[in-house]
C-alpha cells in the first residue's frame, strides 16, 4: 500500500464560476491570501454571487463582477484586510483572480476581478488570490461584450452560481 507523501503540498480549494458566457475554473492562493480566500468561499457557498453581473470589462485589462448593486458601489457589508505580496509566480498577470477594493487598501469585501492580460502595475497594490485554471476562453468572451458608459456592458454576462470544490 502506498503511503501519501507527508511532504507533498496541500492542494489548494478550487471553485467552477459557471456563467451565461461558460465556465471557468480557478484555483485558489491560501498561501499568499487566505483572508480573500476565505471570504471569496464562503460568499460562494452562501450563495452571495448567484446571479450578479460582471459590470466593469475592459479588454485588455480585466473583467469585473460580484456586485451585490451591479454598479462598483455596492459591498458585502464584510471589509478584508489587504494581502499584498510580492511572490513572482502570484503576480497580476492573465487569468490571476484579485479583489477590488476603494482608495483603502483594507476595503476589499465582494467586488472581484479576473485579469484579462498581465497588470504588473496592479502588483502590491491589489490582493491576487487564485487564477483561472481552466475556461480562460470564458474570460475572453466577457471580455469581447461591448460596453457603454463606465465600462458596463450593454447586455452584463452573469454569474449563474460559483461551486466551491475543497
Amino acid at each position: 500500500m502506498t503511503q501519501p507523501n507527508a511532504n507533498a503540498p496541500a492542494k489548494s480549494p478550487t471553485a467552477t464560476i459557471d456563467t451565461t458566457e461558460g465556465a471557468m475554473t480557478v484555483e485558489f492562493w491560501p498561501d499568499v491570501a487566505p483572508a480573500h480566500v476565505q471570504n471569496f468561499i464562503d460568499l460562494a457557498k452562501s450563495g452571495f454571487y448567484n446571479g450578479l453581473i460582471f459590470h466593469r470589462v475592459i479588454p485588455g485589462f480585466m473583467i469585473q463582477g460580484g456586485c451585490p448593486q451591479g454598479t462598483g458601489t455596492g459591498s458585502s457589508g464584510k471589509n478584508v484586510k489587504a494581502e499584498f505580496n510580492n511572490r513572482p509566480d502570484r503576480r497580476h498577470t492573465r487569468g490571476v483572480l484579485s479583489m477590488a477594493r476603494s482608495s483603502d487598501p483594507n476595503s476589499a469585501s465582494c467586488q472581484f476581478f479576473i485579469m484579462h492580460q498581465d497588470s504588473p502595475h496592479l502588483d502590491g497594490q491589489y490582493s491576487a488570490f487564485g487564477k483561472v485554471t481552466s475556461g480562460i476562453e470564458t474570460v475572453d468572451k466577457i471580455a469581447k461584450s461591448p460596453t457603454g458608459a463606465n465600462d458596463r456592458p450593454k447586455t452584463p454576462p452573469k454569474i449563474t452560481k460559483i461551486t466551491i470544490n475543497q
